[in-house]
């Protein structure tokens, strides 16, 4: 009977599969905490750099032109600029924050669920070795038919449930970024008048210089938040 099993357990390729959880008991916990969940928690980090990205600039160090009479002010050829620290905002915006706190208990359900159905798996599996002569043939049959189709499931849910969080985190980035964008526009429409607002981060920005004065973060930081507590509501 024994011998039986090995050899449905071998057909489509998932007898690894079951070789692994059978002598290495904890696989499961280092598989989703060592593989593709150390990937994603990675993927966290990307979320404050994503939103309000605009455009990268370039390495090359450009010969330094010759000084040109300028006006110092933009406003003097009647265009108004600001810029606002992105690493700031999503640093301190308490919506990316809280979308931050959601996805990470989303990925730890994730791991909880993919860890129990591999225990369970692993404890039928090692059970129907040890009692399944007595089991009657049609219900030996049975049971192999569904170690087989197990088996091959647990190969792969773990693409299966990365995919997942990383669906949902390029959902909640979007959403972040469009809620952003929105309040910016009619924030500056009502309020502040620029005619042009930049994106300034360390890794990446179209900003090499800004006056403080031209700084508006934190105002906009606290309109954002202003905002948002009162949605919570």
């Amino acid at each position: 009977m024994e011998e039986n099993l090995n050899n449905t357990v071998a057909e489509g390729n998932s007898a690894e599969t079951v070789n692994k959880i059978e002598s290495h008991p904890t696989m499961s916990k280092r598989c989703c905490t060592g593989h593709w969940i150390g990937g994603l928690v990675a993927l966290l980090a990307l979320v404050g750099i994503y939103v309000l990205h605009f455009t990268g600039i370039g390495t090359h160090r450009a010969p330094r032109p010759v000084a040109e009479s300028r006006p110092a002010d933009p406003t003097a050829v009647g265009v108004k600029v600001a810029y606002i620290d992105t690493d700031t905002l999503m640093a301190k915006y308490e919506y990316a924050l809280d979308l931050q706190k959601e996805l990470e208990a989303y990925q730890a359900s994730k791991e909880k669920s993919y860890e129990q159905f591999a225990q369970k798996f692993q404890s039928d599996y090692e059970n129907f070795i040890k009692t399944g002569d007595q089991l009657t043939l049609a219900q030996q049959q049975q049971t192999e038919q569904d170690l087989k189709e197990r088996s091959a499931k647990l190969g792969t849910l773990q693409n299966d449930y990365a995919l997942q969080i990383q669906q949902k985190l390029m959902q909640d980035s979007e959403k972040m970024t469009k809620a952003v964008y929105a309040f910016i526009r009619e924030y500056n429409e009502e309020y502040l008048h620029y005619d042009i607002i930049l994106s300034k981060s360390f890794n990446s920005s179209p900003v090499l210089y800004g006056e403080a004065g031209l700084d508006i973060t934190n105002e906009i930081l606290e309109g954002l938040n202003t905002e948002y507590r009162s949605l919570k509501k």
